[in-house]
């Protein structure tokens, strides 16, 4: 870890790279995954099968793109049963989360007019869950759980098989919260496959759901002809710490997201330069029992910064600018600093709240916004499986009321049809 003071020379170039970490983009991927949007878009399953025995070593055919309800049967048996418990705990606890977030059509009433909005599910949605390096049942499990509080009738889910092997606990996960329709298949070509159909696999309205930077990039071109959830980034967290922080916990917090990827931001602002110290120790140590440790000490070694502050209101100053996916408060009377963090993801108060409890089983969802766009985005929730219609309704005399004002806008930006749309109404 990097330990860098505000007033020292260095500190603003940093800070700039990690403000201006967001997404860049790589032509060989951009021109590798727009040739198979274009090939699948043509040529439906047939280019699904290519691709997935090109990309993942599996033999499809237009029968066993869709999972079976054997294979999810086998998958049953093949798990440890306590996970299986786990999985149903933590589902039922982020259905209650989300419950609170559900939305009502409302309307009111003025002399003659009727106005209001329309609440409504979307009718599909596609969720992607990866099958690569790491697969994620509670990704599964964050990012069908909305959809299916908000009442959208059909999800469906594509996960790569990756020589021909499914994760049963993707699988299960998917089962538990009522996945429609699973397809084998995973990569842009999913993506693709989900956006604009094919004979088996259905088009859905919204996709949503982590993946590699291929995955990623599919989202963003699919985005327009299909809704997306975001296209995200390497994880990341920022604990802002001061004196009374345990050096022990913060790095424990750091190594979780540094595991993730060697992309991955663990990042440290405090006001003592004691504590700094103390958590470089503590890595060091605690990182030679981890099982990814290759990828953790890629990520210590380039993605690992501390920033040293003068106080801790020029730390959430810092942190307002970075705009983290998870932010840690581990500083004492931490629920006073809420209204001064503007920027993030989700925010975790007090040493007993570890980020990892957020991406298992506090409730709230862990799909945040990454890469800085915590300033203008928010967690996946109920609110993105919904659409909103404006509800309009005059009478003849609350029209002959108005249409002065609309007529008089109209014609100033001359759109004589849309005065004499109301003019015709009221001769």
């Amino acid at each position: 870890m990097k330990i860098i003071k505000s007033w020292e020379d260095g500190f603003d170039e940093a800070l700039n790279r990690i403000v201006n970490r967001g997404r860049i983009g790589r032509a060989d991927v951009e021109a590798s995954v727009r040739n198979i949007i274009n090939q699948v878009r043509e040529k439906g399953d047939e280019a699904v099968i290519k691709f997935t025995k090109k990309f993942d070593n599996y033999h499809l055919s237009p029968e066993n793109i869709k999972v079976s309800g054997e294979e999810i049967e086998n998958a049953y048996a093949s798990i440890d049963k306590k996970i299986l418990e786990h999985l149903r705990f933590t589902a039922e606890r982020i259905k209650k989360f989300h419950e609170h977030q559900v939305e009502k059509s409302w309307s009111y009433k003025e002399e003659g007019i009727l106005l209001g909005q329309v609440i409504r599910p979307l009718a599909i949605a596609g969720v992607y869950a990866p099958g690569g390096k790491a697969s994620y049942p509670s990704s599964v499990l964050m990012n069908v759980i909305p959809a299916k509080v908000a009442g959208v009738k059909k999800v469906v889910m594509c996960t790569p098989a990756s020589a021909g092997r499914l994760n049963p606990y993707v699988l299960i996960a998917a089962d538990i919260v009522g996945v429609d329709e699973i397809f084998c298949i995973g990569g842009a070509q999913a993506i693709a496959a989900m956006a604009y159909g094919t004979e088996t696999i259905p088009k859905v309205d919204k996709i949503v759901g982590p993946g590699n930077v291929y995955v990623a990039e599919a989202k963003r071109m699919v985005f327009g002809d299909v809704d997306i959830d975001m296209v995200a980034g390497p994880s990341e967290i920022l604990i802002i710490a001061d004196k009374s922080a345990r050096a022990d916990f913060i790095a424990a917090d750091l190594l979780s997201q540094a595991e993730h990827d060697e992309l991955s931001y663990p990042l440290l602002i405090t006001d003592s330069l004691d504590l700094a110290t103390d958590v470089v120790k503590e890595l060091d140590i605690q990182k030679k029992s981890l099982s990814r440790s290759e990828i953790i000490d890629n990520c210590l070694k380039n993605n690992c910064i501390c920033f040293i502050v003068r106080n801790i209101e020029d730390g959430i100053t810092l942190s307002n600018k970075i705009a983290p996916e998870h932010l840690e408060l581990m500083i004492e009377d931490s629920d006073e600093m809420i209204d001064k963090v503007k920027n993030a993801g989700a925010i975790f108060l007090g040493k007993f709240t570890p980020e990892a409890v957020g991406d298992y089983a506090a409730g709230p969802n862990h799909v945040l916004p990454t890469g800085g766009t915590a300033r203008f985005f928010s967690p996946l929730g109920v609110y993105d499986f919904v659409k909103r219609s404006s509800l309009i309704s005059f009478n003849e005399k609350s029209l002959k009321d108005i249409a002065p004002t609309v007529k008089g806008i109209a014609e100033a930006e001359g759109l004589t049809a849309h005065a004499k749309a109301v003019e015709i109404r009221l001769k």
